[in-house]
């Protein structure tokens, strides 16, 4: 309804502002309601002219079906003129009548008349010819979301690669800090480079220096479906020894030189990763190193590995193995201590599983001549999926010793040191390891090792004054303990992490696993305030242990045990980054400043503090 009256009022506006003009410009019709009058000549009046008179037909107004229409043809003229204008007999008189009609009142009909005019404009539409190109692919479905591809971020500035970095500074103790590395940058086929180090520092007891150098060069090929890697090391590390009983100075002490340079060299072979069923993977490997020291002390190893591997769906299949050929000398004696590795295995993978079951079969030959076959297997299984596993573990290995790794665990060891391999029969462990909540790792374990001449290192004050030597426990030892793993990754700004040991020995023939810590706790972090400045830290902990020194009273020599304390070790390290390319960092050692030491008579270097400016290019 309310349409219908909003029509209607629309049609009346437009008939209001149409009729009007419609009215002027239209013909006026024979019938009209006149009054006539006539001006005369007073010499002669003239014979009076009567207006004609139309009246409107009552049938056509009647029968009209437009009001507007009836209204049109009952219009009058509205101007008429009488005579010819002039008369010649009476003068030239003049008469003219007036027709006076009344206001014009238009009606709703008269709306509906509204002149439209045609467009006479002939405009014919253009069409482009269809062309069809039918799209070869494959029509998808669109009835699933579709996975979003990944958006590749746009590298920050920060982030575009310095191919060179050089790193120098000085502090207390004599320090003196020295880094380098260089490479070629970012190639995907191509890698190489280089690295330069040096760190040395003294103590306050006479001798008491250290110092460090590595050099290396290493490089990276990718060809087809293989890549080439090898690099090319060269480590020296120098020190005194300043160790002696500082109860009971000696005046004529006079420590000795010690120094171990060692040169290394290896090269890898191995298949590119392909993410194909049943795949066929392959290594090898090839590295050694010599190693001498200040005194005859020599050793040279080469050591040529490798492993072949089918994929079947979840099976594999497989065979690693590696030959270790190895020669020691001193100035008493010349071995050849050789061992030949097979292990061949089976695993199964799946969802919630994983099994490794395979054997070690090991063979000594050189000076040594012994056979072994050690079990090689592995069982995880999902406890809480994508949190937790629990895993459970039986293996056991020959333990080759090596002058090269003895020396860099004690530097202050002597001459002459007695060689034989340990043998780990059986190493049983179980335990767990997963996620317990986002960005917080770990892995607990306990286990049980049975351990056949297991190396140990003592003093041998009374044959070499202040240097040690390796004995062996005879027999089977068994060493049970426990191993905590904790890694906590907030973000990419703040990370923490740690590692627990305990151990109980149980020995053979020796009265005290000596120099060996039964706890040991290792910890660090790092951690960025922002985009210039970050922090690092490092926490050892060791628990006490003990040593054995030779006694002589009444011509009888008799071992007496020297218990070593335990200590904390605390560092950390600032770096502030003052531009793209400059930085400037400060590194603090033994930041308790405790007087602990590793190795009895001993002392560690105290507090330690040096910083510098580094450089990339």
């Amino acid at each position: 309804m309310k349409l219908k009256y909003i029509y209607t009022l629309l049609t009346l506006i437009i008939a209001l502002y149409f009729v009007p003009a419609q009215a002027q410009t239209k013909k006026p019709t024979k019938k009209a309601t006149t009054k006539t009058a006539a001006k005369k000549a007073p010499a002669k009046p003239a014979a009076k002219k009567p207006a004609a008179k139309t009246t409107a037909s009552k049938k056509a107004s009647t029968s009209s079906k437009n009001l507007g229409d009836a209204a049109a043809k009952s219009a009058a003229d509205t101007t008429k003129k009488g005579g010819n204008g002039t008369n010649a007999d009476n003068g030239g008189s003049l008469s003219e009548e007036i027709v006076v009609t009344t206001a014009y009142k238009p009606v709703l009909a008269d709306a509906v008349k509204i002149r439209r005019n045609p467009d006479l404009e002939d405009k014919a539409p253009f069409k482009a010819p269809l062309v069809y190109a039918p799209l070869d692919k494959r029509q998808e479905q669109n009835s699933e979301i579709r996975q979003l591809e990944a958006m590749k971020r746009p590298p920050e500035q920060d982030s575009v690669l310095l191919n060179n970095y050089v790193k120098a500074g000085a502090g207390n103790l004599k320090s003196l800090f020295g880094e380098a590395y260089f490479s070629n940058g970012r190639d995907q086929a191509l890698q190489f480079g280089g690295y330069l180090k040096h760190f040395s520092q003294s103590g306050s007891l006479e001798k008491q220096s250290q110092s460090k150098d590595d050099v290396g060069v290493f490089g990276k090929s990718i060809m087809g479906d293989n890549n080439i890697s090898g690099r090319i090391t060269y480590n020296r590390m120098g020190t005194n020894f300043y160790g002696y009983d500082q109860s009971a100075p000696d005046n004529s002490f006079v420590p000795g030189k010690q120094h171990f340079n060692t040169i290394g060299a290896e090269a890898e072979l191995a298949k590119n990763y392909k993410d194909v069923e049943n795949d066929f993977t392959y290594a090898l490997k090839i590295k050694g190193y010599a190693f001498s020291n200040a005194y005859q002390a020599r050793e040279n190893n080469f050591v040529i590995s490798g492993f072949i591997n089918q994929t079947v769906k979840q099976f594999y299949a497989g065979l690693s193995g590696s030959v270790d050929l190895s020669s020691q000398k001193d100035s008493l004696y010349k071995i050849s201590n050789n061992i030949l590795r097979l292990n061949p295995y089976i695993k199964f993978q799946g969802t919630n599983y994983k099994i490794d079951a395979g054997v070690n079969i090991e063979k000594e030959f050189g000076d040594f001549g012994k056979f072994y076959i050690f079990p090689a297997a592995k069982l995880e299984v999902q406890v809480i999926p994508k949190y937790v596993r629990l895993f459970v573990e039986a293996k056991g290995d020959i333990n080759r010793t090596s002058l090269h790794d003895l020396a860099y665990i004690n530097p202050f060891i002597g001459q002459n040191i007695e060689i034989k391999n340990s043998v780990d029969q059986l190493d049983l462990s179980a335990g767990l390891k997963g996620t317990l909540a986002p960005g917080l790792s770990f892995k607990a374990s306990v286990f049980r090792n049975s351990v056949k001449n297991m190396p140990l290192l003592v003093s041998n004050f009374d044959a070499e004054v202040n240097k040690f030597k390796v004995i062996y426990d005879d027999g089977k030892a068994r060493v049970n303990g426990f191993n905590g793993e904790l890694d906590f990754k907030a973000s990419d700004d703040f990370n923490i992490f740690g590692r627990v040991e305990i151990k109980d020995y149980q020995m053979a023939s020796e009265a005290q696993p000596w120099n060996l810590p039964k706890f040991l706790l290792t910890a660090g972090t790092s951690i960025n305030i922002n985009n210039q400045v970050s922090i690092t830290g490092s926490l050892l902990f060791r628990g006490s242990t003990n040593d054995r020194i030779s006694t002589t009273s009444g011509g009888t020599s008799t071992m007496v045990q020297k218990p070593i304390a335990s200590f904390a070790d605390l560092s950390g390290g600032v770096q502030y980054k003052a531009t793209h390319q400059i930085t400037v960092f400060v590194q603090a050692n033994n930041i308790l400043s405790t007087s602990y030491q590793n190795w009895l008579y001993y002392p560690n270097y105290g507090f330690n503090i040096f910083g510098g400016v580094g450089y990339s290019f």
